[in-house]
């Protein structure tokens, strides 16, 4: 039975937001006006009339363009950086941060007390007074 074009239209827009344009990055397929999504777009209909299902269609897409088409990539081997990449960098952030933070920290505790200057001039003047002493 042939699909209705209400039919084609609502499994195209559930699709075209399921995948990214892969010349704007940001926005999905349905999104975009780059050349390159109006060709998916065509590509995608053709499919759907064809009768293919929405995961075949997804894997053709995968297979020609690779994981990043798909707006939501699955999780898996080759994809654990699409996932774990802006927790990664966050949490490095946040130990940079931190570390910033505390050298700072005892860089002014250390200025308070007269700098590393301030006890080598100490030492120096005690052993000059236990020279003086045992003379």
């Amino acid at each position: 039975m042939p699909m209705t074009d209400a039919q084609v239209q609502a499994r195209f827009q559930v699709l075209g937001e399921e995948l990214r344009c892969l010349v704007c990055q940001n926005q999905t397929l349905a999104d975009s006006n780059a050349d390159l999504a109006r060709d998916l777009r065509t590509e995608v209909e053709e499919q759907i009339r064809a009768g293919k299902s929405d995961q075949q269609i997804k894997d053709y897409l995968v297979a020609r363009y690779g994981d990043f088409v798909l707006y939501r990539p699955q999780v898996k081997r080759e994809t654990w950086l699409l996932w774990a990449g802006p927790f990664a960098l966050l949490g490095g952030g946040a130990l940079a941060w931190v570390l910033t933070r505390r050298q700072r920290a005892s860089s002014r505790a250390a200025a308070a007390a007269g700098g590393p200057g301030k006890s080598a001039r100490m030492s120096a003047e005690a052993a000059e007074k236990l020279l003086r002493d045992d003379r």
